[in-house]
């Protein structure tokens, strides 16, 4: 088997293993108010590190998503590093946590950080496609969170080719062959 380790970047959306309590549905409201707990949170650590930036709220797909941008040049691309964004998701969702006593699935998106993730994501699909077609049968990629999982397999499944997770854990992985 192929192994596509040239391209791995910090997880960026790690999430903890969920238990089937944690896959309970939440309702827009509980969705909406897990947003308002992480936008409070995240506020106020924008204006404690003296930043600028524009929250936006959204519910989709069962989580809430919150996303920080803003329309200035401003250091807020400090904040959007892959590490800082997976620490920062972290710590919303323990805030969150805190407030509402249940295990929160939040989103977070520094500065674009998703749309770069999945642009890196897409890359390494493209590169784990193109040793298949080269010959190999299949091709694993390296560990990534359940979101980034998701994320390949749907990129994966556009590219006319299939996909299943392997692993456990930390270890938990993507292996992409002919479809």
């Amino acid at each position: 088997m192929s192994d596509v380790t040239d391209t791995q970047t910090p997880d960026i959306s790690a999430e903890p293993v969920e238990t089937i309590a944690d896959e309970e549905a939440r309702t827009p409201s509980q969705l909406e108010e897990e947003g308002d707990i992480a936008a409070d949170y995240i506020e106020e650590l924008l204006d404690i590190t003296d930043l600028d930036g524009d929250i936006e709220i959204d519910a989709r797909g069962g989580r809430a998503y919150l996303s920080v941008t803003s329309s200035e040049d401003t250091n807020l691309r400090l904040l959007s590093r892959p590490e800082t964004v997976n620490a920062l998701q972290e710590l919303t969702r323990i805030a969150v946590q805190t407030k509402t006593g249940s295990f929160s699935r939040l989103i977070l998106d520094i500065g674009g950080s998703r749309e770069a993730r999945a642009s890196e994501l897409a890359l390494l699909v493209d590169k784990a496609i193109e040793r298949i077609e080269a010959g190999a049968v299949s091709a694993a990629l390296p560990p990534m969170s359940s979101y980034e999982r998701k994320l390949v397999h749907d990129v994966v499944s556009e590219r006319g080719f299939s996909s299943e997770s392997e692993g456990e854990g930390r270890d938990r992985h993507t292996v992409i062959s002919r479809a």
